[in-house]
């Protein structure tokens, strides 16, 4: 049985704020369009892989493979260091995270503020070096607890059990089509067996970038949605229920991020963009009364330093205003 309360009781205040996030309808009043986007940067460090860490990490404390003594080791693009920093950090463990050394500024900052160790690495466009990387160190240290994100079976149950149960009880009305970018495969697959276990006729999609279209053939290249298709097919996405994929451009995800902040007050960061854009096609397709479900991953506060944030300026100096002249 999975333990649900962690043995540090201070822990108990930062993961009772993970789970449960709200569920947004959003209307696209410009394409007669209405899609429903659960809000998982509400999660307690502003993420969807809150989830992941702190199920992984009562479970393994559990069944006793986190010990005291022990070192929680992942490989990660930023969220899921974060997520393992802040829940580690609220458990007592320590935590060391492997990144690109490509890596936005505001990730690295977040995981070390939370009191994590941070090994950047050059990846060279290849993410499992890193995770080489971790589990030449694991083989070399038995006080490395590895969470294995990518290939965890404990990341497709809790989010069947846990975000996709959400999902089943907040939309009322059936699911037409579920709409999701994977990085460990997880979430699409998780949240894919609970709508299908409801809903048998949903249709389940998986969103990549265009500019690398790996369920497509194709080889990885560069694209500009962080946190989504790591350059490789994860194994956990062998167990999703997919029905198709939907290919969208960095291009369509950054104008669409910068739309859900401009035009919806929503802070999120790009693949939450890209995942809007997917929806809103499958909604066209499917058309204006198909109930079309995605998810709005992140924050944007780990993206300050990226390309999202390059927009021309509005500023202008107070002394040269009309008004104070």
């Amino acid at each position: 049985m999975r333990a649900t309360e962690p043995k540090n009781h201070r822990a108990r205040a930062v993961l009772s704020l993970i789970g449960d996030t709200p569920m947004a309808p959003l209307r696209f009043e410009k394409e007669g369009l209405t899609i429903h986007a659960k809000c998982e940067f509400r999660n307690a460090s502003g993420s969807v892989k809150d989830r992941l860490a702190k199920h992984v990490l009562l479970d393994a404390e559990g069944n006793g493979t986190l010990t005291p003594e022990s070192i929680i080791l992942e490989c990660s693009s930023g969220n899921t260091g974060i997520a393992l920093s802040m829940v580690g950090a609220a458990m007592g463990y320590r935590v060391t995270i492997l990144m690109s050394s490509s890596a936005s500024g505001e990730r690295r900052k977040l995981i070390r503020q939370l009191g994590a160790d941070l090994i950047l690495f050059e990846s060279a466009g290849r993410y499992q070096t890193g995770i080489e990387i971790s589990r030449a160190m694991a083989a070399q240290d038995p006080r490395y607890f590895l969470p294995r994100q990518f290939e965890n079976p404990l990341n497709v149950i809790d989010h069947e059990q846990s975000t996709g149960r959400e999902i089943v009880a907040q939309i009322k009305s059936p699911i037409d089509a579920f709409v999701h970018g994977y990085g460990t495969g997880g979430t699409l697959a998780g949240c894919g067996k609970a709508i299908k276990k409801r809903w048998p006729q949903a249709r389940i999609y998986a969103m990549e970038p265009a500019e690398q279209a790996l369920l497509a053939g194709e080889c990885p290249c560069c694209h500009f949605i962080e946190g989504v298709a790591d350059g490789f097919i994860p194994p956990l996405l062998r167990d999703a229920p997919l029905d198709g994929r939907v290919e969208i451009t960095s291009e369509e995800a950054m104008a669409m991020t910068r739309r859900l902040h401009r035009e919806f007050g929503l802070l999120v960061g790009t693949s939450s963009g890209a995942n809007v854009v997917a929806a809103l096609q499958m909604a066209a397709e499917l058309g204006p009364k198909a109930t079309i479900v995605t998810l709005l991953c992140d924050r944007a506060e780990r993206y300050f330093s990226t390309a999202l944030f390059d927009l021309p300026g509005r500023e202008q100096i107070a002394d040269s205003h009309p008004a104070l002249v």
